[in-house]
């Protein structure tokens, strides 16, 4: 951005202001060159403090660096006094738990929140090292902690880190008891943060108790507890956590149930912050499984996993005859975990998100089983129904799956890593694998075929004039079909839902990334039982409807 005399006169102020009052040397020194580059390092400043992060239902999340509009000691300290503020204003009682990845910056940012919250006079309780963030979401509902906080930035870039909130029992109800926090207390505890006044005033305490390898090994034994003590363990996995801190938990747990121990891809073994061998720590990226996929090929293994950077998410891939070995899509893993608990005779709500496939939705009619579609979010999957029946399945398209509410409210790449090779295992006993069962669903229901239109913006403008351009100007056909539904979720969420006989769109902006996401399904009866030309009408279908989107949509 261009920046006048004046405007640089005003943020040199502002930055003289954050520099007073910022707690760590490191940042000070950084702003401090920042600073010192002007009148050329003008637009780098502006961005800096062109606002604040703002806390919302997905906590904070954003790059490291000095300054308001950054992850740092000072966001950080602030975020943490305006939380345990809020807490003590709604009357909450008992410890606050932190846990923490493996990114830069991690560990300090969870020690400072345990300062802020034993000089609040709160007891705090750490994590004893990098985990997962399913332990963290654990030990809310284990430790009866008030509230839990995890310092992760998930599957962002390096640079990235983030700031999580979740509630215990008291704060967060029945539903929400070690769940992510939705509206009205992501608005208060906004409030409270800016609420928060200078940091050299905000009282430190004592570091707060860090907790011992019994959580994390209470953690194992309740995740194994998830599946059959005695179904079939003969099933070889590859495995990796790119870069994060899942490796040491889930192979404990699949030792623990009984699996063999899973071949870990050497050089992506170890936590990282730098993900050096992968271009950005998303499974879901092109490229980043390549390794994984290597290591399956070599040790002959039945199945490969992968876990994003804090372990929430589950990658599966398998061999499959059209396309050698191939990621499943999170709708396909989200529908094999629902029938395999279906036929474990497992009743209950099934739930997933408005973005998610229609496949669960036919399954659970067909079955008789209640069902729930959420707004995008796990926080929105664990309240899923309102309590009408218990939840016992949820998942997002987006790789995240939660097989057992009643252990993590919240998604678990570790319990569903060991449900699908629960499922695997038995499937191999019978000389079937995942793609067969797959097979199986789409000759009962039709092949549910669904694919992502993704774009990632510099520009964010460019997300607002494309969410417009699709409200003005909304598609009257797809396909050739007349567009017969057209739903926009505004002002409860930013999304539009298109529906056709036979496909449907959403468009909505993503909540965590720079990025406009169209969600594309198309149904294709299998009415002669060859799926296999089902399939490839189907993904002929999805293809059209990609080109017809992507117009509409200006990209």
């Amino acid at each position: 951005m261009a920046a006048d005399t004046t405007d640089i006169d005003d943020i040199r102020e502002q930055a003289r202001r954050w520099l007073a009052d910022d707690p760590d040397p490191a940042s000070r020194d950084e702003l401090t060159a920042v600073l010192d580059g002007l009148p050329t390092s003008a637009p780098e400043l502006a961005d800096r403090f062109a606002g604040p992060l703002t806390f919302g239902t997905a906590g904070l999340r954003g790059p490291l660096r000095a300054g308001p509009n950054g992850m740092n000691l000072a966001v950080v300290t602030q975020a943490a006094a305006g939380l345990v503020a809020w807490l003590a204003a709604q009357g909450g009682t008992g410890p606050l738990v932190i846990g923490y990845d493996a990114r830069h910056g991690s560990r300090q940012f969870a020690e400072r929140t345990a300062q802020v919250a034993t000089g609040a006079g709160r007891p705090a309780l750490l994590l004893p090292r990098p985990l997962p963030t399913p332990v963290l979401a654990y030990a809310v509902r284990q430790l009866g902690a008030v509230a839990g906080v995890m310092v992760t930035a998930s599957h962002n870039p390096p640079q990235d880190n983030g700031y999580k909130v979740y509630l215990g029992a008291e704060l967060g109800g029945e539903l929400g008891a070690g769940a992510q926090i939705v509206p009205p207390a992501d608005a208060g505890i906004e409030a409270a943060i800016r609420s928060v006044g200078p940091l050299t005033q905000v009282p430190l305490g004592e570091p707060g108790q860090v907790l011992g390898d019994d959580l994390v090994a209470s953690y194992v034994e309740r995740a194994t507890a998830v599946i059959d003590p005695d179904g079939p363990r003969d099933l070889t996995v590859a495995y990796t956590p790119l870069h994060g801190v899942g490796a040491a938990v889930l192979t404990a747990a699949f030792a623990r149930a009984g699996f063999p121990t899973p071949g870990v891809v050497p050089d992506q073994a170890e936590p990282d912050p730098a993900f050096p061998t992968v271009s950005f720590p998303n499974p879901e990226e092109p490229g980043a499984v390549d390794r994984l996929i290597a290591l399956a090929d070599s040790t002959g293994a039945d199945l490969a996993i992968a876990n994003d950077p804090d372990a929430d998410r589950c990658a599966v891939v398998v061999r499959d005859d059209r396309h050698g070995w191939r990621m499943l899509r999170g709708d396909e893993v989200g529908v094999l975990l629902a029938d395999h608990l279906m036929r474990r005779g497992v009743t209950g709500l099934y739930a997933t998100t408005i973005v998610s496939s229609s496949l669960l939705r036919a399954m659970c009619a067909a079955r008789g089983l209640p069902y729930d579609e959420t707004l995008t979010g796990f926080k929105w999957i664990v309240r899923a129904g309102g309590g009408s029946a218990p939840l016992v399945f949820g998942y997002e398209e987006a790789l995240g799956y939660c097989v057992a509410p009643e252990h993590v409210r919240d998604k678990d790449g570790i319990t569903a890593a060991l449900t699908v090779a629960e499922l695997a295992a038995g499937l191999k006993t019978q000389g079937r694998t995942l793609t067969d069962r797959l097979d199986e669903l789409a000759a009962e229901f039709g092949v549910h075929h669904t694919d992502q239109l993704s774009a990632r913006v510099d520009d964010l403008r460019i997300i607002a004039d494309a969410m417009a351009r699709v409200r003005a100007v909304t598609p009257t056909t797809l396909l050739g079909q007349s567009v017969d539904s057209v739903k926009d979720l505004l002002p409860e969420t930013d999304a539009v839902i298109l529906r056709t006989a036979s496909a449907r769109v959403v468009i909505r902006p993503s909540g965590t990334e720079p990025k406009l996401k169209a969600y594309l399904e198309v149904v294709e009866p299998v009415p002669d039982g060859d799926v296999a030309s089902a399939r490839s009408r189907a993904e002929a279908a999805v293809g059209r409807l990609r080109t017809e989107v992507a117009a509409a949509l200006g990209l």
